[in-house]
């Protein structure tokens, strides 16, 4: 019996789950309104960080039993107790969350079944901007929150709320996560915290530094506290691939329908990773009636990098007349054959795209709160946020040859063997292409809130809570591009001291244990890599008026979103039972501007790319949200819990504008279309939790999310232009300004957006956490999410099972704890004109202190201890699509407290 399979069955019978807390619904206060009974309103986020992890478990349970919503804390002693280098990694085990370590660091979170873009991040009570690295995701520009740039070591505290409440700011149907930072008064009078270690990660061989401090300070009367913190880490980082880039049908093929891998190739992802900043707080209560709260946060995560992959071309090779022998056709896909191109074609491309890339996050906040008399409080919030996300430059090499290749994807990997080229001889390959592109993101919003809320004594009606909010949003994507005939074709020519070829670019082989476990004896583990430096500078030595760039006319695009609204919230409640009843209504102006692709006429433009037309779409839509919230206290320590409510969340920025993100490679392309209307959900929620001591939980809640109508992609075949010398003739046609730029019509298959059928999306969460004997204890949850829409369609994000176990010993100076997180296949999204899936994963972190004396202890901390490799696959297991190995990672150091 696997590991995997004994913890499942192991959860099975202990009715799992853990990590139980306050749910602090609000999202404009950072006192807790999720509290149904008014004690409870007097509960600050960070009451419950105390010292000991067992204590802040009991902490949590207390106060969790007295909530009037669904919902789970982390607390900043259980995100000190893990090795979490960010906030996604310390929320992956939460009941209900899950992660993907696509990179080996968890980016970003998907709750209760739903994709990352359905749940809603929150930095003290408001969404804060969010930008990206890679460039891929630059270009398809998400709301969901990308974890990467908020270290784990700023953070206070984790609120989850999964029942939705008037309150609570809309756009999770998924569900809301509320980050806390910390504020000084909530602190000793004095406290400094730190630490230092150092990391070692597996693949790239290499040990970097990770350091974090945090002072907080106030007056002896606690009026007036300051609060300054930062963090830096660094991390050199490999992932060995295999991927397979696409499948396609050849036109006139003798293995009719079957589909074809268009590349197959082993890629080396090499990263520089360097995480730095800092937040402040600086925290004014001059009387018991006034307070008033600034804080700021400031992250960046540099991110620059190196990803090659030498490829077999199919696609290029057989759609330029090239010849498939020896097919085997297994399930509707050409799992093993020969391809053959012609004279001219290509059956290798060698693609080696060099990346300065980076994302940072600014976030601003003014939060003040007065209460005039005993009964009322008034509650006023604005800021201003705003985050980067930019590849500054991206020198790019691309190489291809003529040949013939023999593939099988039969195997644990795919197997591919080249007849005509040697993949250790740059010589063997003709240089193709260069560029030197530039992506840049901008997201930025300000905003203003105000509540009021008024104590009442009318029966079970304690108070009513009224409150507005208007927040006003840009989001701006640019695509700047070096042209083919004006760029390439200079550097080709000069730009290498004479002719460049693909030896000017190259350098030493991949490295010795490239592929080691992942591999079969056919794979391709050996080529020559390119050189970073000689790639850098030979593509940014050439004359500035060469590397000038124009615009990429159909990715550049920008979105402004206002949004309008306000809610009114009644809280009652008697002797063993408290709720809420409330209703939200906010009003969305969306103003989308693109361009379209192949136009003429009046305000047209033409350059290097062909003619398009800049447009522009405006459209408004206001959504009614009602909620309830109940809790019931069947006998002191078995509460029940119901609620219902109606969620939405708005589209993808990417998915509501006129733009279309092309990759000429596969020719495939994803479109947005500003017609598209947000999710919209009804959601039912149910638990039952059991509290037989103060150190123990035993539950279980039930969900239901009825989703009215998922956002999905419709695929059509749209014509847009290509500069490339190595076009795929069956798909691409001349035109009249082919020379000197090489610029082809080419038939693009494009996921548009569009709003599909409905769906629903049910399940249950079991959780356990209990003490067992002599310092030993356990905290086990298990999700099942059942998802699915109306018409078949595979819903993105969703896990059918997922499980996090956690064994623990504390006692004396010693704590040691081990994680295993598991997540069952699910499906991504539509990429490359197929299905995206990944299978099964899991990981076994660790983690353990030892206290020397009482302000210092000693660290250790290991991910992915069992080297888990991340497997994705097009719908069919007979479709490979990647093999990912990031390899383990591990942390020592010391930790200090004064």
């Amino acid at each position: 019996m696997t590991i995997k399979q004994t913890l499942i069955g192991t959860a099975s019978v202990l009715a799992a789950i853990g990590w139980c807390g306050t749910a602090q619904a609000q999202s404009t206060a950072p006192a807790p309104a999720a509290a149904a009974a008014s004690a409870q309103d007097d509960i600050r986020p960070d009451d419950i960080v105390v010292s000991g992890y067992r204590e802040s478990i009991s902490k949590s349970l207390e106060v969790k039993r007295k909530l009037s919503v669904v919902g789970d804390i982390v607390s900043a002693e259980d995100i000190g107790k893990f090795p979490d280098r960010n906030v996604a990694e310390a929320l992956q085990r939460v009941p209900g969350i899950v992660i993907n370590r696509e990179f080996g660091e968890g980016e970003r979170v998907s709750l209760r079944g739903t994709a990352p873009n359905l749940t809603k991040t929150l930095l003290n009570g408001h969404a804060v901007a969010t930008a990206d690295w890679f460039i891929l995701e630059q270009l398809s520009a998400t709301r969901s929150f990308n974890y990467l740039t908020l270290p784990a070591d700023i953070v206070g505290q984790l609120d989850v709320y999964k029942s939705p409440q008037a309150d609570v700011e809309e756009g999770g149907i998924g569900g809301t996560i509320n980050v806390h930072t910390r504020n000084p008064l909530d602190l000793k009078s004095l406290e400094v915290t730190g630490s230092l270690q150092g990391v070692y990660s597996e693949l790239a061989d290499k040990v970097n530094p990770q350091g974090s401090a945090l002072v907080s300070w106030h007056n002896p009367d606690a009026t007036f506290g300051i609060l300054l913190g930062g963090v830096y880490q660094k991390r050199q980082t490999r992932r060995d691939g295999v991927e397979v880039l696409g499948y396609f049908t050849p036109v006139g093929a003798s293995t009719g329908s079957a589909q074809v891998p268009s590349l197959i190739g082993s890629s080396l992802f090499q990263q520089n990773r360097e995480r730095y900043g800092g937040n402040i707080g600086l925290q004014f209560k001059p009387s018991d009636t006034l307070e008033i709260n600034v804080t700021g946060l400031y992250s960046r995560f540099n991110a620059n990098n190196l990803n090659e992959n030498y490829l077999a071309w199919g696609a290029n090779a057989l759609g330029g007349g090239g010849t498939l022998t020896n097919a085997t056709v297994t399930n509707g896909t050409v799992v093993k054959g020969t391809v053959t191109s012609t004279p001219g074609g290509r059956a290798v491309v060698y693609d080696a795209i060099q990346r300065k890339a980076y994302a940072e996050t600014y976030s601003a906040d003014f939060d003040a709160i007065w209460r005039p008399n005993d009964t009322a409080t008034v509650h006023f919030k604005g800021g201003y946020t705003e985050a980067h996300g930019n590849t500054a430059s991206q020198p790019f090499y691309e190489g291809g040859a003529p040949g013939s290749f023999t593939y099988d994807l039969t195997g644990k990997a795919p197997q591919v063997q080249f007849t005509g080229v040697d993949p250790k001889n740059p010589n063997d390959l003709i240089f193709d292409f260069a560029s030197l592109h530039r992506v840049t993101n901008t997201d930025k919003e300000k905003y203003a809130y105000v509540d009021y809320e008024q104590a009442l004594d009318l029966g079970v009606v304690n108070s009513l809570k009224v409150g507005a909010k208007f927040t006003d949003h840009d989001r701006v994507t640019r695509f700047l591009a070096t042209t083919y005939g004006g760029f390439y074709l200079p550097l080709a020519a000069a730009g290498c001291g004479g002719p460049c070829t693909s030896a000017s670019f190259a350098g030493e082989l991949t490295p010795d244990n490239f592929l080691d476990s992942i591999a079969l004896p056919g794979t391709l583990t050996s080529y020559f890599q390119v050189d970073q430096s000689k790639l850098s500078t030979i593509l940014n030595g050439v004359p500035g008026a060469t590397a000038n760039r124009i615009i990429n006319p159909p990715e550049n695009y920008s979105i402004n979103e206002k949004t309008y609204g306000g809610y009114a919230m009644a809280k009652f409640g008697g002797e063993g039972w408290r709720g809420n009843l409330g209703l939200r209504v906010i009003r969305t102006d969306q103003l989308t501007r693109g361009n379209v692709v192949g136009t003429g006429g009046p305000g047209s433009v033409t350059n290097a790319f062909g003619n398009f037309t800049p447009v522009e779409d405006k459209r408004s839509y206001t959504d009614v949200l009602p909620s309830v919230n109940l809790s019931y206290d069947i006998v002191p320590n078995l509460v029940a819990r119901f609620a219902a409510g109606r969620t939405m969340a708005r589209p993808d920025y990417t998915d509501i504008v006129p733009r279309v993100s092309l990759n000429p490679g596969s020719l495939t392309a994803d479109g947005g279309d500003p017609s598209v209307k947000p999710y919209r959900a009804n959601q039912y929620d149910l638990s039952i939790e059991w509290y037989p001591d103060r150190d123990t939980i035993v539950a279980a809640a039930f969900y239901y999310k009825d989703i009215l109508s998922y956002i999905v992609n419709t695929t059509t075949t749209e014509v847009f232009p290509v500069q490339t010398s190595t076009p795929n003739l069956s798909l691409c046609s001349t035109t009249s300004t082919t020379v000197p730029d090489n610029l082809y019509n080419c038939t693009f298959a494009v996921n548009r957006r569009s709003n599909g059928a409905g769906g629903t999306n049910k399940g249950v969460e079991l959780q356990v956490s209990r003490p067992i004997w002599g310092g030993f204890g356990a905290i086990v949850n298990y999700t099942y999410s059942d998802a699915k829409s109306n018409n078949g369609d595979p819903i993105p994000g969703n896990s059918k099972h997922s499980l996090n176990v956690t064994g623990y010993f504390e006692k004396g100076p010693a704590s040691v704890r081990l994680s295993y997180n598991y997540r069952s296949a699910f499906f991504i999204n539509i990429d490359r004109a197929t299905p995206l899936n990944q299978g099964a994963t899991e990981s076994l972190d660790a983690s353990a202190s030892f206290k020397l004396t009482e302000w210092a202890s000693l660290t250790a901390d290991a991910i992915n201890l069992t080297n888990n490799k991340i497997e994705q696959y097009a719908g069919t297991r007979d479709r490979p699509r990647a093999i990912y190995d990031n390899g383990r990672q591990y942390y020592f150091g010391v930790r200090l407290r004064y």
